[in-house]
């Protein structure tokens, strides 16, 4: 994924957020949290490949 797609993911969660309750309002925003950390991050699916690349 690239990281307009998690930008942009992470303000709609935040959008629903302001919107919910106070459960559902944690939950989201820590979702929301978890794409800003993956943001500059390789995905797991690249590292994986990366790793299994030969060696020079």
């Amino acid at each position: 994924m690239d990281e307009q797609f998690l930008r942009d993911r992470a303000k709609i969660v935040r959008d629903l957020a302001d919107k919910a309750d106070p459960f559902t309002r944690r939950r989201l925003l820590d979702l929301a949290e978890q794409y800003d950390r993956r943001i500059g991050r390789p995905s797991q699916a690249t590292k994986t490949l990366l790793s299994n690349l030969p060696a020079e």
